[in-house]
C-alpha cells in the first residue's frame, strides 16, 4: 500500500511521479533508471535560490531575501555571509544566483546576479566578489554589468542564471522583465538576452553583435523570455538554456552565437489571458527550434547535467527543478538531442534549482519560505 501511495506510474506518458512531500528518509523511490531515497539534507532557508559547491565540499547558497550562506558537509547552516549586496526583493527579485570562478581556488572569487535598484527603475546586475578565507564575509565586492536600461515598473523576470562556458567565457540569461515583451527583440537593449562575457563584465571577444551599430556588444543570444537555467553539456560542451513560457512554450534550447530564440514573435504557448503570443504561430524561418518544450508548462527554473558515478543509470542527463506543476524533469540526452523524458518527485514541492554534488548525489533547492536542500541518495 505504501509503494501504491508514493509512486504512481503515469500511464502513456512513460512517467515516474511520486509525492515528494510524503516521502520520508526511508521510503525508496524506483524510477526508470535509479532507486533512490528523498533526505532532508539542510533546513531553515528562505527561497533559497542558487547554489555552487566549494572545492572543500561545502555548499554556498543564496536566499532570495538577501542573504548567502555556506551549508557545512553535514547539513550545517552558518549565518548570513557579511559584505553581500543590497538587493531589491520584491515579487521575483532579489539576491538569485552564484558561481565560482574557474580558479576560485587561487582567486576565492565569486559571482553573483541580483536585482538592483538605480534612479531609474530595477534591473538584472552581475557583481563579483572574494570570499575571504575564513569564508564568513565577502570583500571586494564590485559591480560588472547592469542589464539597462532599468525598468520602472514591474519585479518579474530578470533571468540571472550564471554558467563559465568551455571557452572560459561567463554567460549571464537575463529576462524580459515582463512589461514590454518586444525589449527581448531589440539589440541596443539588454533584457531578454544570453549575455557572453569576460570576466570583468566587458563583452567577451568573438561576440556576435561587436562593431555593429545600434546593438549591444554583450549579446550572444536574443528572443528569450525568462531564462532561469544555463548549463555545459558535458558531452558536446555546448550550451543548453532554459527558460519559462506563459501558459505554456516552456523551453529548452541549445544556444548558437547570434541566434534569435522568438520571444515574442513566436511561442508554442498562450498568454496568460488565453490570446496568442506575436503571430500566434510556433515556429518562423530565421528562429531557433527548441530541443524540447512542454504545454501545459512545468515552469522549469534551474538545471543541471549529472555526471557523478553514483546513479550510472542518470549519467548525461539533464535535470531540470519545476515549479508549476512542482517536481524534477529528467531529460535523456544524446549528444544535443532530447530523447526521454521522466518526470520525479512531481506534485508536492516547488524546486528552484538542481545540482550534483561531489559525493555523486543530486542536491535540489526548494522554493519555500522554510526552504530545504534535498540530497536525492542512491539506495542499496
Amino acid at each position: 500500500m505504501r509503494a501504491a501511495r508514493l509512486l504512481a506510474l503515469l500511464l502513456g506518458m512513460g512517467l515516474a511521479a511520486c509525492a515528494a512531500g510524503s516521502v520520508s528518509a526511508q521510503d525508496v523511490v524506483r524510477s526508470e533508471r535509479a532507486s533512490f531515497r528523498v533526505r532532508d539534507f539542510a533546513t531553515g532557508l528562505e527561497h533559497p535560490w542558487g547554489a555552487a559547491f566549494l572545492p572543500d565540499g561545502r555548499l554556498l547558497v543564496t536566499e532570495r531575501p538577501g542573504r548567502l550562506r555556506i551549508i557545512g558537509r553535514d547539513g550545517g547552516v552558518s549565518a548570513p555571509l557579511a559584505g553581500v549586496p543590497e538587493v531589491v526583493v520584491q515579487r521575483q527579485a532579489g539576491l538569485l544566483d552564484v558561481a565560482l570562478a574557474p580558479d576560485f581556488e587561487q582567486t576565492r572569487q565569486i559571482y553573483l546576479c541580483q536585482a538592483a535598484s538605480v534612479p531609474d527603475g530595477t534591473l538584472t546586475r552581475l557583481v563579483t566578489a572574494r570570499l575571504s578565507a575564513d569564508a564568513t564575509r565577502l570583500e571586494g565586492l564590485t559591480t560588472l554589468l547592469d542589464a539597462t536600461p532599468a525598468q520602472s515598473s514591474g519585479w518579474n523576470h530578470y533571468g540571472c542564471r550564471i554558467a563559465f562556458g568551455r571557452d572560459g567565457k561567463l554567460y549571464l540569461s537575463t529576462g524580459d522583465r515582463y512589461s514590454d515583451k518586444m525589449r527581448s527583440q531589440e539589440l541596443d537593449d539588454l533584457a531578454g538576452k544570453v549575455l557572453r562575457l569576460e570576466r570583468d563584465g566587458r563583452p567577451a571577444e568573438g561576440n556576435p553583435f561587436l562593431g555593429r551599430e545600434g546593438a549591444r556588444a554583450e549579446i550572444f543570444t536574443y528572443g528569450h523570455r525568462n531564462p532561469q537555467g544555463l548549463a555545459v553539456n558535458p558531452a558536446t560542451g555546448s550550451l543548453i538554456e532554459i527558460e519559462f513560457g506563459a501558459r505554456g512554450g516552456d523551453e529548452v534550447n541549445l544556444l548558437r552565437r547570434g541566434a534569435n530564440y522568438g520571444w515574442p514573435l513566436v511561442s508554442y504557448g498562450r498568454d496568460y489571458n488565453g490570446s496568442a503570443i506575436g503571430t500566434g504561430q510556433a515556429s518562423a524561418p530565421g528562429i531557433e527550434e527548441p530541443l524540447r518544450h512542454w504545454t501545459p508548462a512545468v515552469s522549469p527554473s534551474g538545471g543541471n547535467f549529472y555526471t557523478g558515478a553514483a546513479f550510472p543509470g542518470w549519467r548525461g542527463n539533464l535535470f531540470l527543478a519545476a515549479l508549476s506543476p512542482p517536481g524534477l524533469v529528467r531529460l535523456t540526452m544524446d549528444g544535443d538531442r532530447v530523447v526521454g523524458e521522466e518526470r520525479l518527485l512531481w506534485g508536492q514541492t516547488r524546486f528552484r534549482h538542481v545540482l550534483p554534488g561531489p559525493d555523486g548525489f543530486l542536491y535540489i533547492l526548494t522554493d519555500e519560505a522554510r526552504g530545504r536542500v534535498l540530497r536525492l541518495e542512491l539506495t542499496p
